[in-house]
């Protein structure tokens, strides 16, 4: 696969680079956002090869990649360059809900790396320990335990940077002001216990090392506090007194009012998950292991990592995410697996043998967007089947003691101060594995026709084309089309077919030698010779392509299954128009013998024209 050319596509699709006012990527999707959404073209993205699928929640659009979403990314990145000096996009739509998971989601997205990271030095430090294979008051230890902990001790540093993209502010006093609440005069402040005040305005202090929330606020403020600066500072010293103004308001702001209330607002929420966990330790990670799947979907799945990131900075562990993570995950895994087994499906096989594997890892977006989502079933069995083994997770205490995406990968994070907590996690696995898998089994799913020269039910033979059905519908004579010219067979031979999903497919492998910009009408020229028109209703060529969605060119290879057009049926109807869809040999006359498939319900690929080749002797 070319990441290097699939970059360059998506950007195509998206309204190329000036339409692109965000861009960053997790594990597996890029994030993006844009300057005029009505510019992107979703589907034609989502039909790239390489795509995955392509979501929009939490005020951005992601396109789920998978593993080498890093290249793609690059190759936008190399693209896009850097972004003009000063200017501001438009604030993301959306609902609060919607714009507080996209802050929490553009925030914490650069600083996955450096915690993650962390995380598994810590799982490693764990796993030495456990064996004796290094001493924990030895200099090597202690060294690589302060590198670990890095990460979270100098966390408000690193969000500071994530929040400085989101709101478009200077990232270096960002961190700066984030240094000034972790200096260690602060520090020994605290230390004192003497109260202390600014300017006469009593201050709290308070420990902001692993803090998330104050940070966070402190930024949004500082964005609006620099276009402040921007305007009273005089041009001629500006490149002095507008960082000294920024400097001078934040901090005092952040650690007087601020910091304050972020760390109120995190012991709040802290508290709360403890009252929860003291009086059904099991419900929480029954949620997070049942309802992973549609949190990540809606975009909501960032929510929690504040929670989570508190409690593993401050207590050394965490219940919040990663015990429900680590079933759900494990789940996604097993009836992803589950579906490689069961298809007949060549694709879907490969494809759900590499994303389940990668999901039992702990990266779920291939296996949830490419498998699981679109057959059903398999999710319902995962969400069940995380659901309970979540229950066991949290009946046994199960906790995290890094910050890593759980997966089998991931289990020396579950190694920790109580010995009985990875066989917990290790039994929490066997349970998502065995209950989704069995479900999943029984449950079934409608196994997708393979696309392409595996999808017709009948193979060419010799001395014969044949053409497949474009649509899903009721196939009907020709003469039935309410217009002359295709009922008389004017423009070609043929038959139509009344559809009843708006997707209309190549029903022969060729080249595309004609699309109106009205996008209702497609003329092939198959690879056999014959020469197909396939017209959506009668008359739409009047909504000028309203209702119709397609990414197709002029000169563009297609094969039997691939789609061309996407078509609303029901606001085309609503319209008035007919939506019989003639399918006509235009150059029929050449193929003076056709065998016509019975009037009835037809799939899209079943076979409906036989033409026989042969060319007739003069």
């Amino acid at each position: 696969m070319d990441y290097q050319q699939l970059g360059l596509e998506i950007l195509a699709r998206v309204g190329g680079k000036g339409n692109v006012s965000k861009l960053t990527h997790c594990a597996t999707r890029l994030r993006m956002e844009f300057n005029d959404d009505g510019k992107v073209e979703a589907k034609a993205i989502e039909a790239l090869p390489g795509v995955i699928s392509v979501v929009e929640r939490g005020g951005q659009f992601q396109i789920v990649v998978g593993n080498n979403v890093q290249q793609t990314f690059r190759a936008l990145q190399k693209e896009l360059g850097e972004p003009p000096a000063g200017r501001r996009q438009p604030r993301p739509k959306g609902g609060v809900v919607s714009r507080i998971i996209s802050v929490i989601s553009t925030t914490f997205t650069p600083v996955i790396p450096a915690i993650t990271g962390a995380g598994m030095i810590k799982a490693l430090l764990a796993i030495l320990k456990l064996t004796g294979a290094i001493d924990p008051a030895s200099p090597t230890y202690r060294l690589l335990d302060t590198v670990a902990d890095a990460a979270f001790f100098f966390l408000p540093v690193l969000l500071a940077y994530g929040a400085s993209i989101k709101f478009e502010c200077n990232p270096i006093l960002a961190m700066t002001i984030a240094g000034a609440l972790l200096h260690p005069n602060l520090a020994q402040m605290l230390a004192a216990g003497a109260a202390i005040d600014f300017i006469g305005i009593p201050v709290r202090l308070a420990d902001y090392a692993g803090s998330v929330l104050p940070i966070i606020f402190t930024v949004w403020l500082m964005s609006y506090i620099e276009r402040f600066a921007e305007k009273v500072s005089p041009t001629m010293i500006k490149f002095f007194t507008k960082p000294m103004i920024i400097l001078l308001v934040t901090a005092p702001l952040a650690l007087v009012v601020v910091g304050p209330f972020g760390i109120f607002l995190n012991d709040l929420v802290a508290a709360g998950a403890a009252i929860i966990d003291g009086k059904a330790s099991w419900l929480i990670p029954m949620l997070m292991g049942g309802l992973q799947p549609f949190l990540v979907i809606t975009g909501t799945a960032w929510a929690m990592t504040p929670i989570a990131t508190g409690q593993l900075t401050r207590n050394g562990f965490e219940m919040i995410n990663g015990p429900g993570m680590l079933a759900s995950n494990i789940a996604q895994g097993a009836a992803t697996l589950c579906v490689a087994l069961r298809t007949r499906n060549k694709n879907l096989r490969q494809l759900a043998s590499s994303a389940g594997f990668t999901a039992l890892l702990g990266i779920t977006e291939p296996s949830l967007y490419g498998v699981t989502l679109k057959l059903r079933k398999p999710l319902i069995a995962a969400m069940i089947g995380g659901g309970c083994a979540g229950i066991y997770a949290g009946l046994s205490g199960l906790v995290r003691y890094a910050f890593v995406s759980p997966g089998l990968a991931a289990l020396p994070a579950f190694i920790g101060e109580n010995p009985m907590n990875i066989v917990h996690a290790l039994i929490t696995c066997a349970i998502a594995i065995v209950v989704t898998f069995a479900l999943t089994w029984i449950l079934g799913f409608e196994d997708p026709q393979e696309e392409g020269d595996a999808m017709p039910q009948a193979a060419e033979r010799a001395g014969e084309a044949a053409i497949f059905s474009p649509l899903t519908g009721q196939l009907v004579a020709l003469e039935q089309v309410n217009d002359d010219v295709f009922s008389q067979g004017l423009l070609g031979q043929g038959v139509a077919v009344v559809p009843r999903e708006g997707v209309l497919r190549a029903p022969l492998d060729g080249e595309v030698v004609t699309f109106l910009p009205s996008k209702h009408a497609v003329g092939i020229k198959g690879d056999n010779g014959v020469e197909l028109l396939l017209h959506i209703g009668i008359d739409t060529v009047n909504l000028g392509g309203r209702h119709f969605e397609s990414g197709l060119q002029i000169g563009d290879r297609v094969k039997v299954g691939d789609e061309l057009v996407r078509f609303d049926i029901a606001a085309i109807a609503k319209l008035g128009y007919d939506l019989t869809t003639p399918v006509l040999v235009v150059n029929s006359d050449e193929f003076p013998r056709q065998k016509l498939h019975k009037p009835g319900a037809v799939g899209a690929g079943d076979l409906i024209i036989t033409l026989n080749t042969h060319k007739e002797q003069a």
